[in-house]
């Protein structure tokens, strides 16, 4: 059985899905409070949720993962072939599956008990994945608060991007230089350039990927140029090389970008 119901003035239509149903509840009515969320569908499984899907036009899926029959992530693997698959945000009590829900392409991961702030947040997210790219991140209606889940002693840490000064490619890995230190993720640096590409940073080299709002300079070492970027939290300034087919790319993106202050060479 499904329910459909409505949120005040809001556009975003939505489908809920948990098999607990007080957690079912709960998700409902506090997406039903968001201003930026219309219609309102909901499921107690992967089955019933796959019916509503092929009734119905969903923006997207909030999405419990331990299920019985078909399980979140299987769901969620489904619906990454679609045509034009919904936005999945996973609501789960577990933190250890995060790492996969972002290889599937998830949105968000949202921790329960849910809080008002964390869901508010995530539909700011699919809002903006369903419209015009993300506004660059030091920009006002940004969403600086994109988080890449990192493993580390079967404890996974939520990283926002904002906290990310510059990354490093580390084989198939990618290292996170943060203002609380550096960690190691499962994610490739291509992968994390194209997800990052309209939020302020830029791939300087086929090793590198930098945070524009932190670049002080570029200067000429050698033959080749480097970009400098400042101390961040503790992140201390370092320079990096930048491949020559980039100097000219990362000039244009200093100059024309938004705030954006850095001495020529």
């Amino acid at each position: 059985m499904t329910r459909t119901t409505d949120s005040a003035g809001g556009t975003l239509r939505v489908l809920a899905v948990d098999d607990e149903k007080p957690a079912l509840d709960e998700l409902v009515y506090l997406l039903r409070a968001q201003p930026g969320v219309g219609e309102i569908h909901d499921a107690a499984d992967a089955t019933t949720a796959l019916r509503v899907l092929r009734a119905h036009s969903i923006d997207a899926v909030f999405l419990d993962i331990n299920m019985p029959g078909l399980d979140g992530m299987e769901l969620a693997g489904i619906l990454s072939e679609f045509a034009n698959p919904p936005a999945v945000v996973f609501v789960t009590a577990h933190d250890d599956r995060a790492v996969a829900a972002y290889d599937l392409g998830a949105v968000d991961y949202l921790l329960k008990p849910l809080r008002e702030a964390r869901l508010a947040e995530a539909v700011r997210r699919i809002a903006s994945t369903r419209g015009t790219p993300a506004p660059i991140a030091d920009e006002p209606g940004a969403d600086p608060n994109e988080v890449i889940p990192v493993e580390l002693g079967g404890v996974t840490t939520l990283v926002p991007r904002s906290s990310v000064s510059w990354v490093e490619a580390d084989g198939d890995y990618a290292r996170l230089h943060t203002s609380d230190g550096s960690h190691l993720v499962r994610i490739p640096l291509s992968a994390l350039e194209s997800r990052w590409q309209d939020a302020g940073f830029l791939r300087v080299h086929r090793s590198y990927l930098v945070a524009l709002r932190l670049v002080t300079g570029l200067r000429t070492v050698g033959t080749g140029t480097v970009v400098c970027l400042r101390a961040d939290g503790n992140t201390a300034a370092v320079e990096l090389p930048v491949s020559r087919r980039q100097v000219r790319e990362l000039k244009q993106r200093l100059v024309h970008g938004p705030r954006q202050q850095w001495t020529g060479q």
